[in-house]
C-alpha cells in the first residue's frame, strides 16, 4: 500500500502541468487567510479561505455548510466535470485535505494534491507571487446532489463503539486525554486510536507527506483493511488525516461535527486517558 502518487504532485510537476495546461480546465486553489494569500502565493493560484468551507454555527462550527453556500462556492470557481482542482495551504495540508473533502462531497473527484503546500514549492525555488488570480464564475450556481460518501456523522461514530469500523482522533494528546479541554467535556470517543495531524508531515522536506506513513497509522492501532472515521476539533486538521487516508487507498470518511460536537453532547460516552 503506497501514496498515490498520480493525485500526489511535487512542485516541479505542478510547474509542468501548468505550462502544458492550455488544453486543460486547471484549478489552482490556495485555501488560507486572504491577508496570507495578498503577500503571496502560487502563480494563478484562485483564494478560497476556510471560512468558506464550514458551517459556521456553534457549537460545531466545523460542519458542511448548507447547499446554497456549498453552491455558491461551485458557481464561484466554475467547476465542471472536466476541471483538474489542484490544492495547497500554508500549513502541511489540513485545510487543501478540507477542500478536496468538500470537492468530493460535491462529486468532483477530479483532483491532486500538491505534497508539501507553498512551503515546498518556495523551498523549491519556485516563484510566489502578489497578483490576485480571477476565474470567471457561472452565471448561475449549480443544482447540487451531495455525495455523503466521504461524511459521517455522531451516530456513525457512535457505531464504531460497540461495532465494526474505528475512530482516528487527529488531534493533539493532550486533547485525547482530556487534559486540554475544548468543548464542555474533554477527552475522546470510546476506541478512538490516536494519531495526532502533525506527525504527518515531514519537517526535513518542507511538511510533504512523511514517507513511513503506513507505518504511523499501524503504529497507532489502525486496521488498514477496515473503514476508518477520522476527526478533530472541527474537521481541520481531520482534513489532512482523510487526506492521507484516501491517497493510500483507505476506506476513510471524515466526522465533520468533530469533538466540538461531540463533547458538547451530554449524551455522547466520553472516555479519558491514554487508553483508547
Amino acid at each position: 500500500m503506497e501514496l498515490d502518487r498520480a493525485r500526489l504532485l511535487e512542485p516541479a510537476e505542478l510547474q509542468a502541468l501548468t505550462k502544458a495546461a492550455s488544453d486543460t480546465d486547471l484549478l489552482i486553489i490556495d485555501v488560507g487567510a486572504a491577508e496570507r494569500y495578498r503577500r503571496a502565493h502560487l502563480p494563478g493560484a484562485i483564494l478560497v479561505t476556510p471560512q468558506e468551507l464550514v458551517s459556521g454555527t456553534p457549537p460545531a462550527s466545523g460542519r458542511l455548510p448548507g447547499l446554497e453556500r456549498l453552491a455558491s462556492l461551485a458557481q464561484r470557481l466554475a467547476l465542471t466535470p472536466e476541471t483538474l482542482v489542484v490544492a495547497y495551504d500554508d500549513e502541511g495540508g489540513g485545510w487543501a485535505g478540507r477542500l478536496l473533502w468538500t470537492l468530493e462531497v460535491l462529486g468532483h473527484r477530479n483532483w491532486k494534491y500538491l505534497d508539501g503546500g507553498i512551503h515546498a514549492w518556495h523551498d523549491d525555488g519556485l516563484p510566489l507571487t502578489e497578483a490576485p488570480a480571477e476565474r470567471a464564475a457561472t452565471r448561475s450556481p449549480p443544482a447540487l446532489e451531495l455525495d455523503l460518501a466521504q461524511v459521517a456523522e455522531g451516530d456513525d461514530a457512535e457505531a464504531t463503539i460497540d461495532g465494526p469500523g474505528q475512530i482516528w482522533d487527529a488531534r493533539s494528546f493532550e486533547e485525547y486525554v482530556g487534559s486540554r479541554v475544548n468543548a464542555a467535556r474533554g477527552g475522546h470517543i470510546p476506541g478512538a486510536r490516536h494519531l495526532d495531524w502533525l506527525d504527518l508531515m515531514d519537517r526535513n522536506r518542507a511538511l510533504r507527506l512523511r514517507e513511513d506513513i503506513i507505518d504511523l497509522i499501524r503504529d497507532a492501532g489502525l486496521d488498514l483493511e477496515a473503514p476508518i472515521i477520522t476527526h478533530c476539533q472541527s474537521h481541520h486538521r481531520s482534513g489532512l488525516t482523510w487526506l492521507a487516508g484516501r491517497l493510500l487507498g483507505l476506506d476513510i470518511r471524515a466526522y465533520h461535527g468533530s469533538w466540538s460536537e461531540w463533547g458538547n453532547d451530554p449524551d455522547r460516552i466520553v472516555r479519558t486517558g491514554a487508553e483508547p
